[in-house]
């Protein structure tokens, strides 16, 4: 029986940190954290993967395609080091070994979610990437990748910032990287991850810490 988690694209979800659980992959010393899952060993998923200092992971190509954001640590394999902050494509087709040194490393990666015509290779190191004013007072907005109908952005929030309300087309996904998030639905500390399906709303804002958040847009219809 396939596996499957969260696997209703039309539900909204929410998983909070204190909710994580954490499952031992094939390879020793790397963990998983599954917050949506169509598939067994081979997935649509989109995970936080922990990796324990000097672990590796076995050769592997990525049918379709890698996308993530290092979150804590160095990520490593035999094309680079990924210290943190950085956010990576590896498109249809591409393949690597990792392994991760001393340091360990933690990630939050997307497999099996790749258009195949969305061909670009993609290293950005976000911490010497510009930043570009929002749409309100408060919002600076870093974007990182877009094709057809998807967006990836960071957005950072300064404390106090409120959004206009809005309706998510194509659906919209997001992972606290830093404070505190908030919408009318509730509070979303670090490590919290939102999927929120197509045509939904919601009237985002923050408090006195701030926030800083992945997102993702258009790629849930």
């Amino acid at each position: 029986m396939t596996l499957r988690i969260n696997a209703d694209f039309e539900q909204r979800v929410v998983v909070l940190p204190e909710e994580y659980h954490w499952v031992d992959s094939p390879m020793p010393g790397v963990e998983r954290m599954m917050l949506d899952r169509i598939g067994d060993e081979v997935a649509r998923a989109t995970s936080i993967v922990r990796y324990a200092p000097n672990s590796e992971f076995s050769p592997h190509t990525h049918d379709g395609g890698e996308e993530f954001l290092v979150l804590d640590g160095v990520f490593s394999d035999e094309h680079n080091d990924y210290k943190k902050g950085c956010y990576v494509r590896n498109p249809i087709g591409t393949s690597h070994t990792p392994k991760v040194g001393k340091e360990g490393a933690t990630i939050f990666v997307k497999l099996h979610q790749f258009s195949e015509a969305d061909s670009k290779q993609l290293i950005i190191n976000t911490s010497e990437a510009h930043w570009h004013q929002g749409l309100v007072d408060g919002l600076t907005v870093m974007p990182l990748h877009e094709f057809e109908t998807e967006h990836v952005a960071l957005v950072k929030w300064a404390p106090n910032t409120q959004f206009n309300p809005h309706k998510h087309w194509g659906g919209e996904e997001i992972f606290v990287l830093e404070g505190t998030f908030y919408d009318e639905h509730g509070s979303y500390p670090q490590g919290s991850w939102i999927r929120s399906p197509h045509l939904s709303q919601h009237t985002p804002f923050t408090k006195s810490d701030g926030a800083l958040i992945y997102v993702k847009t258009g790629h849930l219809k």
